[in-house]
């Protein structure tokens, strides 16, 4: 049987390897087993699952998710940690460590081919509140293989990436999760399982991958639109994407070709909508994905 990490153990690693919770690093490591235990349920993992956890820490996660998950990469930014992991792994997953691979490593930088042997399928991360939205959307363009997730991250920020059109609160992230998947709020998390103790509530986001609302339209031009749209939020799409379609004129009538009124603002826009638009400027079909 896996053991879990209390706040003791949390102590007593972090004393023993010197380590001090930094804020510049987003570092809040959870000592409460029963809400990694909630984490893991939550994900809703399966045995041929392969998870891929960004900033495990000290482990507490990690060790929620070995007996679960057919394999586990763990990409760690801080050097101290990676190299602590495995021992730790030992120590409390008994067997189930050989599972672990620790890549020392910055998330958004992460590649498919960095993650030697089984492609992870799911995302299951504590995240740190200063990169979590682009650790999210990178892992997502750069691995195709995951199929799902759940991540905690900062509530403000759960809330933001689940909105939908017509939320005070949606805006980029939003749109650019729904481009890749489906999400929904997945409970709130109280600050006082977290060393230290954060001053927010965290939440978490599950998410599961689907295919993009429009395929035949690049990513990058989609996006494109998405950022114009959004960079000055208060005024009509006319107005907010003239630079990008070269005056407001002229995105009036990309507008109007996608069947989007011009007068609209880019916070009422699904994500299908924005694909239309994108799709509806010269040449944007013959960009990168």
């Amino acid at each position: 049987m896996t053991g879990l990490l209390g706040p003791a153990e949390i102590r007593e690693l972090a004393a023993r390897l010197g380590v001090t919770p930094t804020k510049k690093l987003g570092q809040n490591f959870v000592h409460d087993p029963n809400t990694v235990r909630r984490i893991v349920t939550t994900a809703g993992l399966t045995p041929d699952d392969v998870a891929l956890e960004v900033g495990p820490g000290l482990g507490s996660l990690t060790l929620a998710l070995l007996p679960v998950a057919a394999h586990v990469h763990a990409v760690e930014l801080d050097s101290a940690l990676a190299a602590a992991l495995p021992e730790t792994a030992a120590r409390f997953a008994g067997a189930a460590a050989e599972r672990l691979t620790v890549h020392p490593a910055d998330a958004l930088r992460v590649t498919a081919d960095d993650l030697a042997g089984p492609a992870p399928t799911a995302l299951v991360a504590n995240l740190p509140y200063n990169v979590a939205v682009p650790v999210v959307l990178h892992l997502l363009a750069e691995l195709p293989t995951l199929r799902h997730g759940l991540v905690m991250v900062q509530k403000e920020v759960a809330d933001r990436l689940v909105a939908g059109p017509g939320s005070k609160v949606y805006g980029i992230p939003s749109v650019k999760l729904a481009w890749y998947a489906r999400s929904r709020a997945a409970g709130k998390v109280p600050p006082n399982v977290f060393w230290p103790v954060p001053n927010v509530d965290s939440g978490l986001v599950a998410f599961t991958r689907r295919e993009p609302p429009r395929p035949d339209v690049p990513r990058r031009a989609v996006f494109a639109v998405v950022d114009a749209a959004f960079a000055q939020r208060r005024k009509t799409l006319r107005a907010a994407l003239a630079g990008w379609a070269g005056g407001a004129d002229r995105a009036a009538a990309v507008l109007t070709a996608a069947g989007v009124d011009p007068g609209a603002r880019g916070e009422s826009l699904t994500v299908e909508q924005f694909a239309a638009v994108a799709a509806s400027a010269p040449d944007a079909l013959g960009g990168e994905q």
